[in-house]
């Protein structure tokens, strides 16, 4: 770092005591201190948070239910989709649908995550095909029926992460789904040329995923979204993306969490040879995420910074995201889920408590429970569970 950068950053940890709201200049020289200045880095970031949430971290104990692969994005850091005849190529029947969360159900799962590629149907005759076989006319269709199932056969709420979706889709889905997701993943629409990470990925322009949330946020849905560092993004783009989600937020207050995840290597991707952000690298983008957004929920998934998950409690998360006692994580499969007891073991260790949430935050509820209908009566069920239970592990 050079000499005015590191003056720069200097003046920015010193003016972390002062109160004052993080500036996107600020941001952006802490984003870049070196790892000697986490110590004076983190702390900040720690004390925001427990201004937040003093002393608890939550969790949604889920399932994770894959419900097809098959996606017309070709991402570069990508080992989920399939293309239709390919070696584990999958779109999942309602009768596997149940079967799986009826077995999450009995370990205390309280979520379904439904994670799907986007609109395959658009790409692959056989998808269309697998969809007239099953009865629904698109991918989208099905999943909302899947979701209502859930609803109606079991005490699972649906979580689903289905890629873009206009308004119609939002408020089809959030009729049978308390919330939903997407990652943004980044601002920096460069990432769409050749050969860069999300060359041939029709889905992953920012500005459509910027449209999805934002109209989720006009529809009052509670939404979970994101950023993925590690993909080619610089590190201004990295603190531009935190800053549209907490502007869309500023606007809706409708994000219910903001997602730190790491790009990790994996064999047969295109960019297995890629370098994976460091642990300083996380550490410090988790802390400014905290900084730029001191009163919204920031998660960082366990499984994909093991061993040392842990630290990331001092970069001021409040959530581990969603773990499962039973299914893989069908995204990242070769790094899986710490044990529960583990997760409770390590958050104990920081001074922690660890509670288990439903996949809707706690105050969000009033407004889902609010409603008439099937949705808010099962929310208001699956919430009983988990504090009959006393949310702890």
């Amino acid at each position: 770092m050079a000499a005015s950068q590191t003056t720069s950053a200097a003046q920015s940890l010193d003016a972390l005591g002062s109160g004052q709201p993080l500036s996107r200049e600020q941001a952006c020289q802490l984003i870049r201190v070196n790892d000697n200045d986490l110590p004076a880095l983190l702390p900040a970031a720690l004390e925001a948070k427990q201004r937040f949430k003093p002393d608890i971290i939550t969790y949604s104990r889920k399932v994770f239910l894959p419900l097809t692969n098959l996606c017309r994005d070709y991402c570069g850091y990508c080992t989920f989709r399939r293309d239709p005849g390919h070696p584990g190529a999958h779109t999942m029947t309602p009768e596997e649908v149940l079967e799986v969360a009826r077995a999450g159900e009995k370990l205390g799962c309280t979520e379904a995550l439904f994670s799907l590629g986007d609109k395959p149907e658009l790409l692959f005759p056989e998808m269309r095909d697998t969809l007239r076989h099953l009865g629904y006319k698109s991918t989208l269709q099905y999943l909302e029926a899947m979701c209502e199932l859930i609803l109606r056969e079991t005490t699972l709420l649906p979580h689903p992460n289905p890629g873009l979706l206009s308004a119609e889709w939002i408020a089809r889905l959030a009729a049978v789904s308390p919330s939903m997701g997407l990652m943004l993943e980044t601002t920096n629409a460069s990432l769409l040329e050749a050969g860069a990470a999300h060359d041939n990925a029709p889905d992953k322009i920012p500005a459509k995923r910027l449209r999805t949330i934002e109209e989720a946020g006009k529809q009052n849905v509670p939404f979970t979204t994101g950023l993925l560092i590690g993909i080619g993004e610089s590190l201004d783009d990295r603190v531009d993306t935190l800053l549209a989600i907490r502007e869309l937020h500023g606007r809706y207050g409708h994000i219910q969490e903001v997602i730190v995840q790491n790009f990790r290597a994996k064999p047969g991707i295109p960019m297995r040879n890629w370098p994976e952000p460091t642990r300083g690298e996380m550490l410090r983008t988790v802390a400014v995420a905290r900084l730029l957004m001191p009163n919204m929920n920031i998660q960082a998934p366990p499984n994909l910074s093991a061993p040392y998950y842990d630290d990331l409690l001092d970069a001021g998360i409040n959530d581990w995201g969603g773990i499962s006692p039973l299914t893989p994580d069908f995204i990242n499969p070769e790094k899986p889920w710490p044990h529960l007891e583990q997760l409770k073991l390590l958050t104990e260790a920081k001074g922690f408590k660890l509670r288990q949430r439903l996949p809707v935050y706690p105050e969000f509820l009033p407004a889902i429970t609010a409603r008439p209908g099937l949705l808010s009566e099962r929310t208001r069920i699956a919430a009983g569970l988990i504090n009959g239970v006393g949310r702890a592990v």
